[in-house]
């Protein structure tokens, strides 16, 4: 699934606790999820909104974090260790071709990537493997930096999510990103 690949020091950056104040993870993700909920977290680096998501889902819940690079999934682990969340995570390593979440058909109440899509290789293919995971009616939330990604290229995306089934529900106002939240 990868395109460019952010470079794991991005990743502590985007784990910075000031971020919070850009991308706060109770305002964007928080109204998406209750407790008990599978929360898929795509893209999920070195955990920014997994662990916060970890909190939202409760006792019962769980959140699935899926990257393609180990030593984001290696630090998000003991990130989550470190914050008595790993019984809450389970993480998965995707490859170019594959989020392998293929056992997790219909499972997912909610799911999110987060600064993600526009650094896959195959948008399609991306969408197809998040719609089949999702329960029928859930949703799915895309953020994109507005800086990277383009409002014709953010469009483009949103086309090929709608090309494998999902339908547009919300379009959160956002000064700096590009988000959509859709729905199977």
């Amino acid at each position: 699934m990868e395109n460019h690949l952010c470079p794991v020091w991005v990743g502590y950056l985007l784990s910075n606790p000031i971020r919070k104040w850009l991308h706060n993870p109770d305002k964007i993700i928080g109204p998406y999820i209750q407790d008990g909920m599978t929360i898929l977290d795509v893209g999920c680096a070195m955990g920014f909104f997994s662990l916060p998501a970890a909190e939202m889902v409760g006792s019962k819940g769980k959140v699935i974090c899926i990257d393609i690079q180990k030593e984001m999934i290696q630090r998000l682990e003991k990130r989550a260790l470190k914050a008595g969340l790993i019984n809450k995570i389970e993480t998965r390593l995707a490859n170019e071709k594959s989020l392998r979440i293929d056992d997790l058909v219909g499972k997912i109440d909610f799911a999110f990537a987060i600064f993600v899509v526009h650094e896959t290789s195959d948008s399609n293919a991306f969408f197809s493997q998040i719609y089949r995971s999702l329960k029928p009616g859930h949703k799915f939330l895309v953020l994109e930096p507005g800086f990277h990604v383009s409002a014709e290229s953010f469009e483009k995306t949103i086309s090929i999510a709608q090309a494998n089934g999902f339908m547009i529900i919300d379009r959160p106002k956002s000064r700096r990103n590009r988000i959509v939240v859709l729905k199977k």
